[in-house]
């Protein structure tokens, strides 16, 4: 490892991290109620309890700016690796997804242990999803379309998120093999099989560290005590 990829990927950690940390749910639901999101509903701070505990104008907001957060982390991460000096076989193509991976992950570890509000945050859900449209939005596509229907069928966030964060690395593993690698094989753009390999592997981090952050939500799930969703009015 070069001494400007180390200097990169610090910087990337540290600014995703930095920007992760901004809590839109608590900011929001400050200027509306003047009290702290994590004292309310389920003590979350993220969309679902906005909208269960304050209404569905400061949860589509929440949402909002969650995304927006996601996005503009991930592409720091893009923007920090992508005129990297290529030194190895690595390709140009691996070093950018590798940093967008990279500050997503820390976007999401910002968003769940804040630094400005003392480590307590929300689950990562939506910054992980923008994380997802950012690096690959074939995959985007196929995850909004599982959480949809498990959504629509059950009207349970937290039950389409678990499993969306669950098929996440198996969506990520299928697009990137068949439609990235073998496509490339033999051709001057060809991508190594570690490429699928290491992309699997970092979609398997994102969406352990979400289902990790929903395992109060697992056992109201296994008791059947888990609620439907329901907006407050």
């Amino acid at each position: 490892m070069t001494i400007e990829l180390i200097i990169r990927t610090v910087a990337t950690i540290v600014i995703a991290y930095l920007i992760g940390s901004i809590n839109p749910a608590i900011f929001i639901t400050r200027l509306k109620t003047g009290q702290d999101i994590r004292t309310m509903g389920s003590g979350n701070a993220g969309f679902t309890n906005v909208l269960r505990s304050v209404g569905k104008g400061p949860a589509i907001a929440t949402i909002i700016f969650d995304y927006l957060k996601g996005i503009v982390g991930v592409a720091i991460g893009w923007w920090i690796f992508a005129n990297l000096t290529v030194t190895n076989d690595v390709s140009p193509t691996e070093y950018v997804i590798y940093g967008r991976y990279l500050a997503g992950m820390f976007v999401i570890i910002g968003h769940s242990f804040p630094l400005y509000f003392k480590f307590k945050g929300g689950k990562g859900v939506v910054t992980a999803n923008a994380l997802m449209l950012v690096v690959d939005w074939r995959v985007f596509l196929l995850v909004l379309g599982t959480f949809l229907i498990i959504f629509f069928a059950t009207k349970i966030i937290s039950l389409g998120s678990i499993a969306c964060a669950a098929i996440y690395p198996v969506y990520t593993m299928l697009v990137t093999y068949f439609l990235d690698y073998l496509p490339r094989l033999n051709t001057p753009d060809e991508l190594r099989f570690r490429f699928v390999l290491i992309s699997t592997g970092c979609a398997f981090v994102v969406g352990l560290m979400v289902i990790i952050r929903h395992n109060e939500n697992i056992g109201r799930l296994l008791r059947g005590e888990e609620k439907r969703i329901k907006a407050k009015k």
